[in-house]
């Protein structure tokens, strides 16, 4: 524990000083996020693991205000998300910390560039691990976050007005893994909004999509354009009362979410092949 301890002080004092020296303060901060992630696959109890990700949000606090930030990118941090749109205009930097006896968090940051160039916009979000349903029939916004982490997005223009379709994952829950396909936008003030009513199963509309399944499955939800997203059909394993989400998982087959005439629209058993 005093090892980890001096360790730590060691990172907080080199901290500071990632800030100086351009290109260099970037290889800096990847090798000392690097280090960082991978002493947590140490047994430390959750106190230690808590420093740990403390450390971790400060490099991480000052890499998202530097001016490269889109055109910069970790490559060698796997356990850290950074998705930049294809106009490399928005960016959004996800991780979740990792705890043995207490819930876990989610932790996300939105950076937007200024169009005047001006500095960059932030939106700092974090949620803690939530093993209740993610509601489909309402907006979220920064202070109420339901948590995820974001591993994809494509702009979706609406009237004129921009909208952001992001994909994310869940892992909140210890029995149920959940993926979202989630509209977000931005108010007037910068504040980030998610959800809105744009998902259609016939006659019944969402704010998101939400599939829930079992944590031993493995399911695909992507993009195959800016206008649809494919994802395999979840089926129940086996029989259990109340359709328990737990025991769900892919059967192989695919539907998809269209946007049609300004809707998502749900089509049951596509070809995905023809998507691509």
């Amino acid at each position: 524990m005093k090892r980890l301890f001096r360790y730590l002080i060691i990172i907080y004092l080199l901290s500071p000083a990632v800030k100086v020296n351009g290109q260099d303060s970037l290889d800096s901060a990847s090798v000392l996020l690097e280090t960082l992630f991978s002493r947590l696959t140490d047994n430390y109890d959750d106190n230690s693991r808590v420093q740990i990700y403390d450390s971790i949000n400060r490099v991480i606090d000052w890499y998202v205000t530097t001016d490269t930030v889109f055109n910069h990118k970790f490559d060698n941090l796997r356990y850290l998300g950074q998705i930049t749109s294809p106009d490399s205009t928005l960016k959004i930097v996800t991780w979740n910390a990792v705890l043995r006896s207490n819930p876990g968090k989610y932790y996300c940051y939105i950076i937007r560039k200024d169009e005047k160039g001006k500095k960059n916009k932030i939106n700092f979000l974090s949620a803690r691990y939530n093993d209740a349903p993610i509601k489909k029939d309402t907006t979220y916004t920064g202070s109420d976050w339901y948590g995820a982490l974001y591993y994809d997005m494509r702009p979706c223009i609406d009237r004129d007005k921009m909208f952001w379709i992001v994909l994310g994952i869940d892992f909140g829950n210890p029995l149920i893994t959940k993926k979202i396909i989630d509209v977000m936008e931005f108010t007037g003030d910068g504040t980030v909004i998610f959800g809105r009513k744009w998902f259609a199963d016939g006659d019944t509309y969402s704010y998101r999509a939400v599939m829930e399944y079992a944590v031993t499955a493995s399911m695909s939800l992507r993009f195959t354009s800016d206008k649809s997203i494919v994802f395999d059909h979840l089926v129940p394993i086996r029989p259990s009362p109340n359709n328990n989400r737990q025991y769900c998982g892919p059967d192989y087959s695919t539907d998809s979410y269209d946007f049609e005439k300004g809707k998502w629209i749900l089509k049951i058993n596509v070809d995905a092949r023809n998507r691509e």
